[in-house]
């Protein structure tokens, strides 16, 4: 077996990933979730089960308070996440998500497990579980960051 060019392993790692997305959020849309983009689910993410402040959010994402508050603005607006006081500080907001994006994070994640089996079914189980396991060593810590989409416009 030759070896591949080197620019082409950014190029099957980012297909790949758009493809898990893409067919994540054709089923999330089937579910009752067709509103959810992929800045969306990673701004929940960010938001996370004890929320966080828009602030916080900004930081997790890699973009600034503006851009921020713009997402939590139409998380808002469609459901999936409220403003509320911080119960420690009167001064501050806390973004929490709803009952609506709590059930499209619960949606999402057995949506990627029905993914993973997919792509499974296809290269085989060992295969997958090597891919994975090889990606985590190359990878390291830094595999659960949530800030693609701030990285992408820096």
């Amino acid at each position: 077996m030759t070896d591949a060019p080197g620019y082409e392993l950014p190029f099957l790692l980012f297909g790949g990933f758009r493809t898990l997305i893409d067919r994540l959020h054709a089923e999330l849309a089937r579910r009752g979730h067709p509103d959810v983009r992929p800045s969306y689910g990673f701004a929940m993410q960010a938001i996370g089960v004890q929320g966080a402040t828009a602030s916080e959010v900004g930081r997790r994402l890699g973009v600034s308070k503006q851009a921020a508050g713009k997402t939590v603005d139409r998380l808002e607006a469609l459901g999936y996440a409220e403003r509320a006081d911080d119960p420690a500080d009167a001064r501050r907001k806390i973004v929490r998500l709803t009952a609506h994006g709590v059930d499209a994070l619960t949606k999402s994640a057995e949506i990627f497990d029905d993914l993973r089996a997919d792509w499974a079914r296809t290269v085989g189980a060992d295969r997958m579980t090597a891919l994975e396991t090889d990606l985590r060593a190359v990878v390291g810590p830094a595999a659960y960051r949530l800030d693609a989409a701030g990285w992408f416009t820096s």
